[in-house]
């Protein structure tokens, strides 16, 4: 077993602490790929022979680190694979790492009776699909002639498929960023019906993004709306802006935007929540001139607020829709 999949056990709205867990990470092994908001993968082959502990011994070690240096608990799973370390991540609980064995024998029974919807890239669709014809879980997939998943998916889909579902694992560790997205998420106190109270949430947000984004100099050209449902279901929608932006009015507009195209009738909402995607450098990206003097004048008032809540708060400066009550 050589990688492990970590996922941090943060509180809400607390994903810029992800960047120091990946930093804590990284003193074991350089190769660490970042899963916002809250996991990671990491590849621990030159870090079992340097330390001479295997990866689920080096798991337990993490785990400690993380719960001393930062209050943090977590669940791993671990693989001779990233894929198999995602899917034992599904069995693991804070304490107990649950670890994939290398042998292809015992891979092949983990994976026996674990649901097709539960193999990373299955979509729901796709499952659906699979159960029609009894194909409902991995053992059965595997089983499965060719021919028959590649008429029922597709050819190269259903030739990945049959290997996933007999253990292969192609995939790698990529070390990336986790700076390429930022995210928030407003949770109610009660499920709440109210739009009035969603679009509330929504415009805060919205500007916390946006102050975020313009304290890191970045924008964004992607966001992403998730709505949580009392059932613990949900529903999430991206939208690409017009231009790469960290204007506070521009995500607010498209945020409401993805809000009312759901439709939503007497939704109890948990919560909402927004993504920022496909972060770039503000200096490097263009903006649209405009004629029209209100738009300046807002981006100037824009910058003013933000020297303000640097100075005194990030409530210093609110929206008149968010003013004296709490979003």
């Amino acid at each position: 077993m050589t990688i492990l999949c970590v996922r941090f056990q943060l509180p809400p709205a607390s994903e810029a602490d992800l960047p120091h867990l990946l930093g804590m990470l990284e003193e074991f092994t350089p190769v660490v790929q970042a899963l916002p908001p809250d996991g990671a993968l990491a590849d621990l082959r030159g870090a079992e022979r340097y330390f001479g502990r295997d990866a689920v011994e080096l798991a337990s070690v993490i785990r400690v680190r993380s719960l001393a240096l930062y209050g943090v608990d977590c669940v791993v799973g671990a693989g001779p694979g990233p894929m198999l370390a995602r899917m034992a991540l599904r069995d693991a609980v804070p304490g107990v790492t649950c670890a994939v064995p290398g042998e292809p024998g015992a891979i092949r029974e983990f994976l026996a009776d674990k649901p097709v919807a539960e193999l990373p890239g299955v979509g729901t669709a796709t499952a659906r699909t699979l159960g029609d014809y009894g194909l409902d879980t991995l053992g059965r997939v595997a089983a499965a002639p060719l021919s028959t998943l590649q008429r029922l998916v597709g050819a190269k889909a259903g030739r990945e498929l049959r290997e996933k579902a007999n253990g292969v694992d192609r995939g790698r560790v990529v070390p990336n960023a986790v700076s390429r997205s930022l995210a928030t998420e407003r949770p109610f106190g009660r499920d709440e019906l109210d739009p009035d109270r969603h679009r509330r949430a929504l415009l805060s947000a919205a500007e916390e993004i946006g102050a975020r984004l313009r304290a890191l100099e970045k924008v964004c050209r992607t966001l992403t709306l998730t709505v949580r449902y009392a059932d613990r279901s949900a529903t999430t929608r991206s939208r690409t802006l017009p231009e790469p932006t960290a204007h506070s009015p521009a995500l607010t507009r498209a945020a409401y935007g993805m809000y009312e195209a759901l439709g939503l009738q007497r939704a109890r909402v948990r919560a909402i929540a927004l993504r920022a995607e496909g972060l770039d450098p503000a200096d490097q990206a263009s903006h649209q001139l405009t004629f029209d003097p209100v738009d300046e004048k807002v981006r100037r008032i824009e910058e003013v607020a933000d020297r303000a809540r640097a100075k005194f708060g990030p409530r210093a400066v609110m929206p008149g829709g968010l003013g004296g009550r709490a979003a």
